[in-house]
């Protein structure tokens, strides 16, 4: 799967893999939607690829036997190199807000509105 492919494409492509991947475990639609938690009908929409919420999708990985799989899709973030040096794991911090000027501060002008 590239990630040059549409949504739908990937929806597609992932429906046709767990579908072959449930035959290959020998368990029917129904089976795999008894397992997982889920109903019948959520399974086939996965598995027609089409879009089902992500709670759903991780019974079926774990039924399957694939949630092990999540850690190569979402791997933990690396530490930068500095950071390894100083043996400190950095914090990040948003910027901070700039401040907007109070209305009784900003002297008025004509053509201000």
């Amino acid at each position: 799967m590239l990630s040059t492919h549409t949504d739908k494409t990937l929806l597609t492509e992932m429906g046709h893999r767990i579908a072959r991947l449930r035959v290959e475990a020998g368990m029917t639609q129904a089976e795999l939607a008894y397992e997982s938690g889920i109903s019948k009908s959520t399974v086939e929409r996965l598995e027609a690829g089409r879009s089902i919420q992500l709670a759903g999708l991780l019974r079926v990985l774990r039924v399957l036997g694939l949630i092990g799989h999540l850690e190569q899709l979402l791997p933990e973030p690396v530490q930068g190199p500095i950071a390894l040096l100083d043996g400190e794991k950095p914090v990040r911090q948003r910027p901070p807000r700039k401040k907007k000027p109070d209305a009784e501060s900003v002297p008025w002008r004509w053509g201000d509105q």
